[in-house]
């Protein structure tokens, strides 16, 4: 790999990619696998099914980008971690491991919850704490590991995470707080210092 293709945009790389330049593709795989892993990894919550996806959702994404699929210039960290969400999201519900919150009449709980957006979200630095905050990360609720997983690792925004989550930026918010005062409860519980 060399150091120029490391100083390409995102964009410059896709049209790279688009010529069968391999480098490119090894620059974007490398740029972005630890990103990608980390998100499948907490929903799956299986190394080796995380490992299939991951594979399965980078072949996908640059198989799509060389059918000209990407049509999002500026956005391509969300499109890209929208398909490799949505394809361990799709490895859970064929496994039917998805917990889903439901009223009588069929309307999802999250749905109707309202949450004010705080100017300073209360972020934790989850790798600063190795292990066993990884471990308590994977005893939350999915949707709440996923906004946390993805606000993170995939260090997206609030707006980016709602759309690849199909909810509201509301309940984005909320699953964020409620994961993250969990995740404190259980800290605390445990003495792991922050």
């Amino acid at each position: 790999m060399t150091t120029t293709h490391n100083k390409f945009t995102d964009q410059e790389l896709i049209v790279l990619i688009n010529r069968n330049d391999e480098v490119a593709i090894a620059t974007f795989l490398n740029r972005y696998k630890n990103k990608f892993y980390t998100t499948v990894y907490f929903i799956v919550k299986d190394h080796y099914v995380a490992d299939d996806i991951f594979q399965d959702g980078c072949i996908k994404i640059i198989h799509l980008i060389r059918n000209g699929k990407y049509n999002e210039d500026g956005k391509f960290l969300p499109w890209a971690m929208r398909i490799i969400r949505n394809l361990a999201m799709d490895y859970l519900r064929h496994e039917k491991r998805l917990p889903k919150i439901t009223f009588p009449d069929g309307t999802d709980i999250f749905s109707v919850l309202e949450f004010e957006d705080s100017p300073v979200m209360d972020e934790i630095h989850l790798e600063k704490t190795g292990n066993q905050a990884k471990e308590m990360l994977l005893k939350l609720s999915h949707e709440q590991r996923e906004v946390i997983t993805l606000r993170i690792f995939g260090k997206l925004s609030f707006n980016e995470i709602a759309e690849i989550t199909n909810v509201s930026v509301n309940t984005a918010l909320g699953r964020m707080r409620y994961g993250l005062i969990n995740l404190r409860k259980a800290m605390e519980e445990k003495g792991v210092v922050l």
